[in-house]
């Protein structure tokens, strides 16, 4: 709950210091005494556009500060917030702090820590909802009407919803395994085929190493100049075989036997039994270098039919082998995924019909739910005048789902339309002209749907209402106030009468300038307060009835 608020050199608000209670808090005060800005100190706090024009003249920057003491459910929603890392969800309260400064752009922070402004709106959606000429009312959101519709309803739209649910999150993830193994049958099968292919035409190949490349090309160079090779052998033989032989062997025997050359001599007869085995070598590589245009043919051809698979598969014949290794995995997997994929599209098919199942039982039970929720408000409105008013809970197919989409929360689009007065037609509550009106419509339908964020702040509730309406709407209020803290801005004794607790804003001129301020009455001082509401000044008759409110909202209190 929201339990202080300060506020500075907000219009005329100078200095204000506010500590609310639980249950119901009226704030009252003559027009223009500065009541409305209360509720603009709060909107501002939830994430409500800055105007520089609200600051105060002559102060640098308007200040607006709030504590809100945590629940369960608060601490549990705040650290779910993106944004709010670091957020401790033990801590029992929450500070924030939204800064106008009169020339640039508004500042906002969470417990201390700078945070974006649009963070304030996601913030105070699980703390505040203001009822009234406010954007910030959760029920007019159409996902949060369709929920009100969802616990209206009861148990068994939440097992119905919980069922939705599941099997969507079971589509989902059948979904991307099937997509994890190489995306529907048909891309496998184009997959497989691709893979056979190219598995088939390396194999074909037979390739003998991964050298095989460069041993063709020292083949392919015998064969082109294969006289020129066997004229050089020959040459290189004849040189071996007659003066380098004779050579050797003359420088042997000159220095065999003789002191000092026995290691030389020894190297020597070692060359010269070398140079003899190279001749003969070389004499037989240079028989077996023929001219055969056949073999060079076929010898370019096996080159060209390498070149083509490392033009494809990679840049050596080692790269090719690898690539033909990947291609036998991959195969094995597509071939072995066929199976699982059949088993997964037959469960997410069974899925995707469970959860459409669970969804048209939902469209059932909230169909049959609508009619209810819709007469509930509508009965609850109509005592505060509204006396023609009614509200239809309108339920559509959800717009622009195609094909197999599973929207999160049903194929239903829930809008709650009002027809405030005779003669009009049905309007969604967004374009609800009077403020009044609209609020009295939020009040009633937060007498019938109890579930709502633990602060609700109103303001003109009780616009163009009076009299016994005006109890009523009270009346409403205080039974809100039993589960929720409620902030109600009001100009009727009626209204501010079963609350709780009472302040008064009052303007006063202090050197020159208005100044707002913030007091709590009790006792007395309320009589006198609600006195002069009911058009009193000071009477002896405005302050019996005024005592007759108080002793009526105590009795319904105590009952």
């Amino acid at each position: 709950m929201l339990s202080e608020l300060h506020v500075r050199d907000l219009g005329v608000i100078a200095e204000l210091s506010l500590v609310l209670a639980p249950g119901m808090t009226a704030v009252t005060g003559e027009t223009g005494a500065g009541k409305t800005l209360v509720v603009e100190a709060v909107e501002l706090l939830v994430g409500a556009r800055a105007d520089a024009t609200l600051v105060r003249r002559g102060a640098g920057e308007a200040r607006v500060e709030a504590r809100f003491e945590l629940g369960d459910p608060e601490r549990c929603a705040l650290t779910s917030i993106e944004g709010m890392a670091g957020f401790d969800g033990d801590l029992d309260e929450v500070v924030v702090t939204r800064v106008v400064p009169a020339d640039g752009r508004s500042r906002a922070y969470v417990n201390g820590r700078p945070v974006p402004v649009g963070l304030l709106a996601e913030i105070g959606r699980h703390l505040v909802d203001l009822h009234g000429q406010h954007s910030h009312q959760a029920l007019l959101a159409p996902a949060t009407q369709r929920a009100a519709l969802d616990r209206f309803a009861g148990s068994a739209a939440a097992e119905a919803l919980a069922e939705y649910r599941a099997a969507r999150s079971r589509v989902t993830a059948l979904t991307a395994e099937l997509d994890g193994l190489g995306g529907d049958t048909r891309e496998r099968a184009r997959e497989v085929d691709l893979l056979r292919f190219q598995a088939d035409e390396i194999d074909a190949a037979a390739i003998d190493g991964s050298d095989e490349d460069e041993r063709l090309q020292s083949e392919a160079d015998l064969l082109a100049d294969a006289a020129s090779h066997r004229e050089a052998a020959a040459a290189a033989h004849a040189a071996l075989e007659g003066p380098v032989l004779e050579g050797l062997g003359d420088a042997v025997a000159r220095l065999d036997g003789r002191p000092g050359f026995g290691d030389a001599a020894s190297r020597l007869a070692v060359l010269q039994q070398e140079a003899a085995e190279l001749g003969r070598e070389i004499r037989l590589v240079a028989e077996g270098i023929t001219d055969d245009p056949v073999r060079l043919e076929e010898v370019g051809a096996r080159r060209r039919l390498l070149r083509d698979l490392q033009r494809k598969y990679g840049d050596t014949l080692a790269e090719v082998l690898a690539y033909r290794e990947e291609v036998g995995e991959r195969l094995d997997h597509l071939l072995g995924a066929e199976d699982r994929a059949r088993v997964l599209a037959a469960e997410r098919d069974a899925a995707r019909d469970a959860a459409r199942a669970a969804a048209a039982r939902l469209s059932k039970i909230r169909s049959a739910a609508a009619g209810r929720l819709g007469a509930a408000i509508t009965s609850v409105v109509r005592e505060m005048a509204m006396p023609a008013a009614e509200l239809v809970v309108e339920i559509r197919p959800v717009p622009g789902v195609e094909g197999d989409a599973l929207p999160e929360d049903g194929f239903d689009e829930v809008t709650f339309l009002l027809a405030a007065n005779p003669g009009e037609g049905f309007k969604p509550l967004t374009r609800v002209a009077s403020g009044g009106e609209l609020a009295r419509t939020m009040l009633a339908a937060r007498v019938v749907l109890t579930e709502a964020p633990p602060t609700l702040v109103f303001d003109e509730v009780d616009a163009g209402i009076g009299g016994q309406a005006a109890v009523a709407v009270g009346r409403k209020l205080a039974l809100v106030a039993e589960s929720h803290q409620v902030l109600c801005v009001t100009h009727l004794a009626q209204v501010a009468a079963p609350a709780d607790s009472h302040v008064v804003v009052e303007k006063r001129e202090v050197s020159g300038r208005t100044v707002a301020e913030v007091r709590t009455v009790e006792g007395t001082e309320r009589v006198g307060e609600l006195s002069r509401m009911l058009g009193g000044t000071g009477t002896a008759r405005a302050r019996d009835h005024a005592e007759e409110l108080l002793g009526e909202a105590a009795r319904g209190r105590r009952s």
